[in-house]
């Protein structure tokens, strides 16, 4: 029984911890639309999610030099799209989300800041 009581108390311990490594992370950011076009959709997923889940704009959209706040659900790694007026997708793969607190669309593409 003692040897058992022994054996869990480190698995215990990185069980405590890890709801306080989470609440550290702050997973808000901005979409800012900084291109010369308009975003019809917006999409982000954790990275090791191999589909596109929702467009998170919904019925709207976003024009050019507008912003918009989002927040993701889980801290770890993360995909973004962004689908123009045009029908062109731009996508920025694998973004630490407790890392950033801005995704800037440009003409030149997709970063993370």
């Amino acid at each position: 029984m003692l040897r058992r009581v022994l054996l869990a108390l480190p698995l215990l311990a990185a069980t405590a911890l890890a709801p306080a490594q989470a609440q550290n992370c702050d997973t808000r950011f901005n979409f800012h639309n900084r291109s010369s076009r308009t975003v019809m959709e917006i999409y982000f997923d954790s990275s090791s999610n191999p589909n596109w889940t929702r467009d998170e704009l919904g019925a709207d959209v976003l024009p050019a030099g507008r912003s918009r706040a989002f927040r993701a659900a889980y801290s770890g790694l993360y995909d973004f799209k962004a689908v123009l007026e045009t029908g062109q997708s731009v996508e920025l793969r694998r973004v630490d989300i407790c890392r950033i607190t801005d995704v800037t669309l440009t003409d030149r593409g997709l970063s993370a800041q």
